[in-house]
Formats: structure tokens, C-alpha cells, sequence
């Protein structure tokens, strides 16, 4: 069938839309609410402006053909078609556990805080049920690398596994361990470790690893150019050895974090790659980049756990169709300690869901063509590259890790203020919070390494705030003085529900209610030394005086007021403080644990 021509298309009778034309209807609505186009507009931690509206006009660079340079479309030509590796997170050895995720889905390993003392003993009986030269296994055993690297070389050996079949990662980072730990790179140990597993073709020897980047707080673009500087470092050091520079890129693996912005982390990846073509391209090696997506550690919670299935589900998402080789999705009690066997289920067939049952596999590049996909990967390369650049001249990795450290600083500086203040929600803890959760219990997780740069949940604040609500001897509470009917009151003392609770304080509330008396005679009840009212504009200015002297009266020591300052509220109500969408949440919140004397 073909399309209608003439008088007979579809769109004949219609004007012909363009950019100005929409922006001038948008503009004609937001007038309406006082806001402004630039109230539609999301500027990113990299200074990238997120435009409400892309077309044909925001042009990038071509994207060219997947599995070929700059390969932004995908290291592949076939794409993901065939899939991407599952690689489930083993932060213990358990051997149950390993075989039930081999069983059920899950296609490698990656097997973390392996005992260093023992670690043969371990591996053998961790891996004796594993084919070996089916499931790849990669190592990440911190400072030890170089130990657990050998011992794993000598387990394919015993194994008798062909040397063109053995696949995986030995874990080599001492770029990493100087990010995690502030120890000296040891590269002499990186250097045994490529001389060991020179005789494995497939076998990959480092890790260039940008989660301590992200775990510091640090931005899309920050996490890309700090990680394209450990990877340049990388090449150097290995071509000093006497490698090729296309031998060098073959035995490193990029290890990036994948969010819950679907769309920032299908660039991310995109980028990635583009970015790592332009290095190797430039050291006569051009290659594709081998990637090892994981969901991102920062952004797990530990109130509210379920929802982490949420955020990972969304993050595997994007790092799939952002064209990654290995996803490894963190069960959702990643944050509290080891998971159980139901998280882990779940971990490895969220993936299992969008391959098979999405079939996000089944089509090559389906972000590719997007008019904000293809200007976002373009910004996003741009800006990491610049940040890549910055480093470079400060002297590279690790010499600039000063640097380094002091701008993920500043930026993790400015994602508080947004996390402190609501702008960057948090679903089930800064929003929408369930004081009655049970809490959900683990056996702890191996301490972390320490020392370097620091490791940052996004909850972590809100949730210290948490803790020491439910440790106090008596839960703090602010009480909600609603005035009028649960029409007049309900948005407000929603408002002020989440807000509150966000710092684990109850919020007792008067209900719907008639006079001041109804109000003050809750309050009494409630035994509440804090009040907060929520009301419309025009019970504010009836109300509000009176309701306020009236709680005075019977003991509230402090009065919230839910909305901002406006005319409708007298000047001369006697209100404290004004809590507001936009307003300092965390503040608020410690400065009543404090008012409380609740300890922290």
C-alpha cells in the first residue's frame, strides 16, 4: 500500500507544525500556571540542558553501523540479537548458590572477597560443579588481585580447560584499588598477571573500573573521562611492557554503573564506546569496547527494599538496549547486606524478563535514530571528553587523582542539595515513605575498602534519619492541625505526611474538622509538641491566627505552616516555619530531631 499524495494525505488539512509554532502553544499554557518554558527544561550534573522536545533539527555526528568505528551503535554488527551476558555478583563463595544462578538463567560469574589465604582450596570447591569452559568467571578480589588472578589461572589449568576457551577476567585494577583504598597502584602485580595469561587469547586480564567514580557521588560524564583515563593509563603500562596497542585493548573490560535515568544510561553506554574508539583509534588499534554494566550501587536503598527491584529493572533496561556485553542487576537488598535466595531470583530473572520475554534483544540498536538519544550520547561524549582531557593534562591516572577527587566532590556537593531538598526524589524513603515496613534483616555483607574515595548511597542521609527515629524510646511526631474537610486539607497534609516521614516522625493528624476546638482537642490527644498546619488559602486566612494561638495555649512548643508565605496567611499568625515542595527537607527535618532532642 502506498502513502497518500496530494489532497489525499492524511495531513493535507492540517498546517504544517514547526518548532516555534509548538513553543508558542506551550508557552501560551505554562502563562497560565506562572511558569516558564525553562521550567521545562532538566539540566543534568554535566551542565547538559534535556530539551522538553527533540527532532530532526538537533542534529548529531552520523552514529555509523553497529560493530564498526566509532561503534556508538554497538561493538557487534549483529548488535545484541543474541543477547548479553548475564553475570550475576557473588560477594561470598557459596557453591549452592553459584550452581542454583548457572541452573537458572545466569550465563557467568563474577566472584568477589575471596579469602586470600586459601584461595585455590576455595576456588576448586566453589567451581567444581561449573563448566568451566562454558561460564566465564571473572575475579575482583581488591588489593589482592594479583594472588586471586593466579589462583584462578591455576583452577583453569587443573581444569584442563582449553586455553582458547577460557573466558572471563583475572580482576587486575590498581587504579581501582588506589580509588577505593588511596594505597599505591601496584602495576608490578599487574604486570605478573599479563605475563601468566599471555597463553589465554580470550581471557581478559584488566578491569577498568568506573563504579568508585560513581560511588563518589561523581556524574555521568565524571564517571566516563575518569574511567577513559584509567583505560589510557592502562594501555600505557601494557605497551611498555612490550604488548602491541592492539594486544594492550584486548585485555581490558569496562566496568560502568547503569541507573535509573533509562535514558542517560542508554547514552552512557553508547558514549562509552564512542569514546574508547576515538583512544584506540588514535593508538592505531581501533576495536570495540567491552562493557560489564551494573546496576548502580548509589542508588539502592535500604527502607523500602522492594523498590530497588523498580529502579534495577529500569536500569537494566537502559544498559541493555545501551548495547552492553555483561549486566549484572544488584538484588534489591544489595544495601542491606547479603542476599538471600529470593533476592537473587529475582536479580538474574529481571534479565532473564527482558530478553526473553521483551525480547529487547530482538531488534539491533533500538535507541539508535532517536533524536534525544543521538544528541544526548553527542553532549555526553562531548562533556567526558573534556573532563578526559582535564586529566590528561593534569598529568593522567594516577597523578591526577587529587583532581579527580576534589570535582566528584563538588558534585556530589551539589547532588546532596538535590537529594536534601526533594529535587532528586527518592521513592519509599525521601517520597512516599512507609513507616510500617517491616524491616527487612541480613547477614552482614564483607566490609567495603576504605580509604580512597568515599562510598555514597543517595538514601544514606533520610535513612540515618530513620534509624534513629525508630531507636528512640518514643517516636518522634509532628501532629497535622488539618483544618476544614479532607477536601480542603488532604493535598497539604499529604505533603506534610511524606515530608515528615521521610525523617521516620510520625504525623498524627486532627482528620477533618469543623472549629478550632475540633483541632486543639486532637492535638491534646495526640501528645504532640509540634504542630503543623495544612489547610487551603482560605482557611490559612480565617484560620490560621487563631489556630495557632490556640495551640500555644494547649503546649505546642513549634508551628509548621504547610505552603509557602503568601498574602493569605497573616502576617501575624505566629507560624514558626513554612515547609513547601522545593523546601529544605533534610534541614527541616534534623532541626526538629534536634528541637526533639532526638539523638543522632
Amino acid at each position: 500500500m502506498t502513502e497518500p499524495t496530494g489532497d489525499l494525505a492524511l495531513a493535507a488539512e492540517f498546517p504544517t507544525p514547526d518548532r516555534e509554532r509548538w513553543r508558542e502553544l506551550v508557552r501560551g499554557v505554562l502563562r497560565k500556571s506562572g511558569a516558564d518554558f525553562d521550567s521545562l527544561v532538566t539540566t543534568t550534573y554535566d551542565g547538559i540542558r534535556v530539551q522538553p522536545l527533540y527532532t530532526a533539527e538537533d542534529v548529531a555526528p552520523p552514529a555509523g553501523f553497529p560493530g564498526l568505528p566509532p561503534f556508538t551503535r554497538g561493538g557487534r554488527p549483529q548488535g545484541a540479537v543474541d543477547g548479553w551476558d548475564i553475570r550475576q555478583q557473588h560477594a561470598v563463595p557459596d557453591r549452592n548458590a553459584v550452581l542454583a544462578d548457572l541452573e537458572n538463567g545466569v550465563t557467568s560469574l563474577w566472584l568477589r572477597n575471596l579469602p586470600a589465604d586459601r584461595l585455590d582450596d576455595v576456588l576448586d570447591d566453589l567451581l567444581a560443579d561449573v563448566y568451566l569452559d562454558l561460564a566465564p568467571v571473572v575475579v575482583d578480589a581488591g588489593a589482592d588481585f594479583r594472588e586471586a588472578g593466579l589462583a584462578m589461572l591455576r583452577v583453569w589449568g587443573r581444569r584442563a580447560v582449553p586455553a582458547d576457551e577460557v573466558r572471563g577476567n583475572v580482576g587486575a585494577d590498581p587504579l581501582g584499588v588506589r580509588a577505593r583504598t588511596g594505597a599505591a597502584a601496584d602495576f608490578a602485580a599487574l604486570h605478573d598477571l599479563v605475563r601468566e595469561a599471555r597463553d589465554f587469547p580470550a581471557l581478559r586480564v584488566v578491569v577498568v573500573d568506573g563504579l568508585p567514580f560513581h560511588e563518589a557521588g561523581g556524574s555521568d560524564a565524571q564517571e566516563l573521562g575518569a574511567s577513559l583515563a584509567a583505560g589510557v593509563a592502562y594501555l600505557r603500562e601494557l605497551t611498555g611492557l612490550g604488548l602491541s596497542a592492539d594486544a594492550a585493548a584486548r585485555l581490558l573490560e569496562f566496568r560502568y554503573a547503569a541507573t535509573a535515568d533509562q535514558f542517560l544510561t542508554i547514552a552512557k553506554f553508547r558514549a562509552a564506546r564512542r569514546l574508547w574508539a576515538r583512544v584506540t583509534e588514535v593508538v592505531g588499534a581501533p576495536g570495540p569496547q567491552l562493557q560489564h554494566a551494573v546496576t548502580s550501587p548509589a542508588m539502592m536503598t535500604r527502607r523500602d527494599p522492594w523498590v530497588n527491584m523498580l529502579r534495577t529493572t529500569i536500569a537494566c533496561f537502559g544498559a541493555g538496549l545501551g548495547g552492553a556485553d555483561a549486566v549484572t542487576v544488584l538484588p534489591f537488598d544489595h544495601a542491606i547486606g547479603l542476599p538471600d535466595d529470593f533476592a537473587r531470583r529475582v536479580a538474574r530473572n529481571t534479565q532473564s524478563l527482558l530478553l526473553e520475554e521483551s525480547r529487547l534483544a530482538g531488534v539491533i540498536d533500538p535507541a539508535g535514530g532517536s533524536w534525544y538519544v543521538e544528541r544526548l550520547t553527542d553532549e555526553l561524549a562531548r562533556a567526558a571528553w573534556a573532563w578526559f582531557r582535564e586529566i590528561e593534562a593534569a598529568g593522567g591516572l594516577p597523578a591526577a587523582f587529587p583532581l579527580v577527587a576534589d570535582r566528584l566532590a563538588a558534585t556530589w556537593e551539589a547532588r546532596g542539595r538535590n537529594l536534601a531538598d526533594r529535587t532528586d526524589a527518592i521513592t519509599g524513603v525521601s517520597e512516599f515513605p512507609d513507616l510500617a515496613e517491616p524491616v527487612v534483616t541480613r547477614p552482614p555483607a564483607p566490609p567495603e575498602p576504605s580509604g580512597g574515595l568515599p562510598r555514597i548511597r543517595y538514601a544514606q542521609a533520610f535513612e540515618a534519619l530513620r534509624d534513629a527515629a525508630d531507636a528512640a524510646p518514643e517516636r518522634p511526631k509532628v501532629f497535622l492541625a488539618t483544618l476544614g474537610p479532607v477536601a480542603a486539607h488532604t493535598a497539604r497534609a499529604t505533603f506534610a505526611a511524606n515530608l515528615f516521614q521521610a525523617g521516620g516522625i510520625g504525623t498524627p493528624s486532627a482528620g477533618p474538622t469543623k472549629t478550632v476546638d475540633d483541632v486543639v482537642a486532637k492535638f491534646r490527644d495526640s501528645g504532640a509538641r509540634i504542630a503543623c498546619l495544612c489547610g487551603s488559602e482560605k482557611s490559612y486566612q480565617e484560620l490560621a491566627g487563631p489556630v495557632v494561638s490556640a495551640l500555644r495555649a494547649a503546649g505546642a512548643q513549634r508551628v509548621f505552616l504547610a505552603g509557602g508565605e503568601s498574602a493569605a496567611v497573616p502576617a501575624d499568625a505566629g507560624v514558626d516555619e513554612y515547609v513547601f515542595t522545593g523546601c529544605a527537607a533534610l534541614r527541616v527535618l534534623e532541626h526538629t530531631f534536634e528541637f526533639l532532642g532526638v539523638e543522632r
